[in-house]
């Protein structure tokens, strides 16, 4: 069937750059070429940072050596029933999975605060089962409020 010269011809250029609303496409802020300014995963590393830093000032011997590091999921499939690990301990390593942590937890609000204080916990909770210590031990001064 040949086509019709009426749609090949009457387009301008100014319809090839929109949608069906009549807007024009959008593009990020920081335009196409840009990588994003802050992604998921670099808020994620960051606050993980940000945490080991402030352990490692507050329990200086015994977190000297220790290594935190950022996994995507952990390896292999969960016992049936089992819940999916948030984080590994391996001898002075401390391997946070970021997707667990992200998409699993349940939140009851859902901003930037509370995603940031669901890593913390994590990475608090990672700590002290190295450590072998309560995660409210770690700090007890930071949760003081007077």
């Amino acid at each position: 069937m040949p086509r019709s010269r009426r749609t090949s011809s009457a387009r301008t250029s100014s319809e090839r750059y929109r949608n069906r609303h009549g807007r024009t496409l959008r593009s990020s802020v920081t335009g196409p070429h840009l990588p994003p300014l802050r992604t998921r995963i670099d808020s994620f590393e960051m606050t993980v940072a940000s945490t080991a830093d402030y352990l490692k000032s507050v329990w200086p011997d015994e977190l000297a050596d220790v290594k935190f590091e950022i996994g995507a999921v952990p390896l292999g499939l969960p016992e049936a029933g089992a819940p999916v690990a948030r984080w590994s301990v391996i001898g002075h390593r401390v391997i946070l999975y970021r997707l667990p942590i992200q998409r699993l937890s349940k939140l009851h609000r859902d901003d930037e605060l509370h995603k940031r204080m669901i890593i913390e916990s994590c990475v608090f909770r990672a700590v002290a089962e190295l450590l072998g210590k309560d995660p409210w031990d770690l700090a007890p001064d930071r949760f003081r409020h007077f």
